[in-house]
C-alpha cells in the first residue's frame, strides 16, 4: 500500500482503518511468521555484550557472509535483511530473528535452525553465546549496554514516566512470538478474541523466567509480570475486543488514543513522546512543524502498541517467554493449529467464551505467579491448557501439511503436551535446579541453557 492517500490529501480516519483492512488475505495465502529473541553474553564471564568492540556490531557484520544485507542508522549497522526475514536488535542487545512468512511449521523450524547455526558460527569466533529465557537471570539494568537506535533513546526517556518496569521490559526481557493472517474483518475478530483470551494459557505453558538479579522473584514469568507495570496506555488485555461491535474501526480508534513515541524523517527520529497521532494528522506537532503523517508513520505507530495480542496487517501473539530451541517452533505450531482451522477456532472459543473481563485481567496476572496452577472460571489453567493443546493438535492434523518425511505439524506440540501433563512449568524446573545442583547460582543458566 502506498505511503500516502492516493490523491496526496492528508490522512483521515478511514485511511487508517483501510490500512488494517488491507491485511486480509484469502485462506490459500495465509502464512505464519515466527520471531524469537535471545540474550547475547560473553562466554566465560557471562557478561552482557556492548555494541562494540567485538560485540553486537561485529556479530551483525559477521552474519553478512550468509547473504544478510546490513541496515544502517547513521553509521551504525542496526539490523540485517535477507528476503522477507530480518535480524534486529532490542534495546539491550537482545538478538531477534523475525522470520519470513512461511507456509508450514516445518519451514519455520528449518529457518530457525538455520539461523541458530549461522549465529553460532559467528558468535564462537567472537567468544559470544546465546541464552533463551524470558528475563535475564543475573544482569542488573545498569549493567546492560544501550544499543545505538534512535527510537530506543526516546523510549528510554519516556518509560519511567508511565510505569515502574518499562526499562526492565526494554533491557531485560526476551520473547518468542507468532504472526498469523486473517481472511476478513469477521475472521480477524474471531481470531483476536480467541487468541487474546487464551494468551495467558500460553504464558503459563512457556513460563521460563523465575529469576531477577540472581535470585528467584517468586514469579514463574517475570517477563509477563513486567508487562503489567510498563505503560497502561499501550499494554494489557484490551477489554473492548470482547465487546459487541469490535472491528478494524475500534482498533484504529484505540491506536489513535495511544500516545506517540516518535516521528521518523530523513532517517532521523524526532522525539514526540506523549503527543497525539490525531494532532499529527492535523499538522499540530510543534516538534515537527508542518509535518503530516503518511501510512508508513501509521504503520510505525502500530508497532509501539504492546497488548498481549497486537493487530497490524496480521495478528501477533505476544504472550510467551523465550526458551530453548525445542520450544521456539512450538509457539507458532500452537497458534497455527488453533487459528488456521475453523473447527479448532470454534472449539478454542468455546473454552473461553464465558470468561468475563475480570477473568481476563486476573488470569493475566495470576499466571505470571502461579503458572499452570492458576484458575479461571472454576478450572485450573493446566486443565484448560490440555484442552487447548488437544484442539491445536487436531487443527494441525486436519491441515495435513507434511514434511519430507510425511509427518504432519502436530509433533511440534510434544514438549508443550509434556508440560501440560506434568503441571510443572519450565520456570519451576529452573527453580529446582537453582535449589539443587546449581547451589543457588542462577548464572548456571548461561552454561546449561545456552544455544
Amino acid at each position: 500500500m502506498a505511503d500516502v492517500a492516493c490523491d496526496d490529501r492528508p490522512l483521515v480516519f478511514e485511511d487508517l482503518v483501510r490500512w488494517f483492512e488491507a491485511g486480509a488475505k484469502p485462506k490459500a495465502d495465509w502464512r505464519v511468521g515466527a520471531e524469537h529473541e535471545k540474550f547475547v553474553f560473553r562466554l566465560g564471564s557471562h557478561a552482557p555484550v556492548p555494541y562494540e568492540p567485538q560485540g553486537i556490531k561485529a556479530l551483525l557484520e559477521g552474519l553478512t557472509r550468509y547473504g544478510w544485507k546490513p541496515v544502517y542508522e547513521g553509521d551504525n549497522v542496526i539490523a540485517l535483511e535477507r528476503g522477507m526475514a530480518s535480524v534486529s536488535l532490542e534495546p539491550g542487545g537482545q538478538f531477534e530473528l523475525s522470520g519470513a512468512p512461511l507456509e508450514t511449521i516445518h519451514e519455520i523450524c528449518e529457518e530457525t535452525g538455520g539461523h541458530l547455526q549461522e549465529v553460532k558460527v559467528v558468535a564462537d569466533e567472537l567468544g559470544l553465546g546465546f541464552l533463551g529465557l524470558g528475563f535475564t537471570p543475573t544482569w542488573s539494568r545498569e549493567q546492560i549496554p544501550v544499543m545505538p537506535k534512535g527510537r530506543y533513546k526516546i523510549m528510554r526517556g519516556y518509560m519511567p514516566k508511565v510505569g515502574g518496569q518499562g526499562l526492565d521490559m526494554m533491557f531485560r526481557t526476551c520473547t518468542v512470538q507468532a504472526n498469523l493472517d486473517f481472511g476478513s474483518e469477521a475472521d480477524m475478530v474471531a481470531k483476536f478474541r480467541t487468541s487474546l483470551a487464551l494468551q495467558p494459557i500460553a504464558t503459563a505453558l512457556f513460563a521460563n523466567s523465575p529469576f531477577r538479579d540472581g535470585k528467584p522473584t517468586g514469579l514463574l514469568s517475570t517477563r509477563a509480570n513486567v508487562w503489567t507495570d510498563t505503560d497502561p496506555d499501550r499494554t494489557g488485555m484490551l477489554d473492548f475486543v470482547f465487546r459487541d461491535g469490535f472491528g478494524f474501526e475500534t482498533y484504529a480508534d484505540y491506536a489513535l488514543s495511544v500516545p506517540m513515541y516518535f516521528v521518523k524523517r530523513d532517517g532521523r527520529y524526532i522525539d514526540v513522546a506523549g503527543r497525539s497521532f490525531r494532532d499529527f494528522m492535523e499538522g499540530r506537532l510543534s516538534e515537527a512543524p508542518g509535518e503530516r503523517p503518511t501510512l508508513k508513520d501509521w504503520a510505525d505507530h502500530t508497532t509501539t502498541l504492546f497488548p498481549e495480542v497486537r493487530l497490524k496487517q496480521y495478528l501477533e501473539m505476544r504472550g510467551a517467554d523465550s526458551g530453548p530451541w525445542s520450544r521456539l517452533c512450538a509457539l507458532p505450531a500452537l497458534w497455527t493449529g488453533i487459528l488456521y482451522d475453523s473447527a479448532a477456532l470454534a472449539a478454542a472459543w468455546d473454552l473461553c467464551k464465558d470468561w468475563d473481563i475480570a477473568d481476563h485481567e486476573r488470569l493475566r496476572e495470576d499466571v505470571a505467579r502461579l503458572g499452570l496452577k492458576a484458575e479461571v472460571a472454576g478450572r485450573t489453567v493446566q486443565e484448560v491448557a490440555k484442552d487447548m493443546l488437544a484442539i491445536a493438535r487436531e487443527g494441525l492434523r486436519r491441515r495435513n501439511r507434511l514434511s519430507g518425511g510425511l509427518v504432519d505439524e502436530s509433533g511440534y506440540l510434544s514438549e508443550l503436551d509434556e508440560i501440560a501433563a506434568s503441571g510443572v512449568t519450565p520456570a519451576e524446573r529452573l527453580i529446582e535446579l537453582y535449589n539443587g545442583p546449581w547451589n543457588g547460582d542462577a548464572g548456571k543458566a548461561f552454561e546449561v541453557f545456552a544455544y
